[in-house]
């Protein structure tokens, strides 16, 4: 059974301007926490959009970076927007801290959130063993592979902010192989708490849709500056949630063409 509970993020009624000009405009979409009866369940929404639709500016604003024109974003319930820090934010460089090693860097991000250093170790260490990550925490980053400082990258933001994560292109420059792997990552992340909420801006849709309950299109209406979200897009409704195979599924295949066509129609 899967019902819909509380609104985790509140995206209301957002717009940009720039110098006057319109980027965004009447921005509204909402994340609610998903239950399932049988497993705990975490919430991913894949964000797609053209290039030039604004996709960096909403996705800066969602995580309190920048400041919008009109309109609030806001996160569990809070009546104040977001700030910046209280939503995590892995950037596609996968940026760390290249003078400590990947204990000091998960380190650091844990006790912003936990004060007691023994408690905040603890929970260095349970992260890097659910993610395999144990023995390489004396290494460096520029000891690391590209998928290893993504997982490094990932655990600061889990452990500093907990429960919401924005993700820039996390499937960029991946060859088949390490891109099932982020996929399962991300997966084994989202679902590791039911709070657990993650926004995946990408150009990959069928990476998007195979870890997905949600699909966010970013876009402009013809004849109209400023971009929304015009279409969203329920995966759950759809059947290709939660599925160990769905990447292979004729039903997803499906969807991706349907997504490109609403790409080509929104031009």
């Amino acid at each position: 059974m899967i019902t819909y509970g509380q609104t985790l993020l509140h995206i209301d009624n957002v717009g940009v301007d720039y110098d006057g000009k319109p980027i965004l405009r009447n921005v509204n979409a909402e994340i609610k926490n998903i239950t399932r009866t049988e497993a705990i369940t975490g919430q991913v929404v894949g964000f797609l959009g053209l290039s030039g639709t604004g996709k960096t500016t909403l996705f800066r604003v969602i995580a309190g970076l920048e400041k919008p024109t009109s309109g609030h974003v806001y996160i569990n319930g809070s009546t104040s927007p977001v700030e910046a820090g209280e939503v995590g934010v892995v950037a596609q460089s996968y940026p760390l801290f290249e003078h400590r090693t990947v204990f000091g860097n998960l380190l650091i991000a844990a006790q912003r959130k936990e004060k007691d250093l023994k408690i905040a170790k603890e929970r260095v260490w349970e992260f890097l063993k659910e993610f395999e990550l144990e023995d390489k925490s004396h290494l460096y980053p520029a000891q690391l592979s590209g998928g290893q400082r993504q997982r490094c990258a990932i655990g600061q933001q889990i452990l500093n902010s907990e429960h919401f994560l924005l993700l820039d292109e996390p499937f960029s420059g991946l060859d088949v192989v390490m891109e099932e792997k982020t996929c399962n990552l991300l997966y084994r992340i989202a679902h590791r708490d039911d709070l657990n909420t993650l926004i995946v801006v990408t150009h990959d849709i069928t990476a998007a849709a195979t870890i997905a309950d949600h699909i966010w299109v970013l876009g402009k209406e013809k004849g109209i500056e400023g971009s929304r979200i015009i279409k969203e897009y329920n995966l759950i409704e759809r059947g290709l949630c939660w599925q160990p195979d769905i990447a292979t599924s004729p039903a997803l295949t499906e969807f991706v063409r349907e997504v490109k066509e609403e790409f080509r129609t929104s031009r």
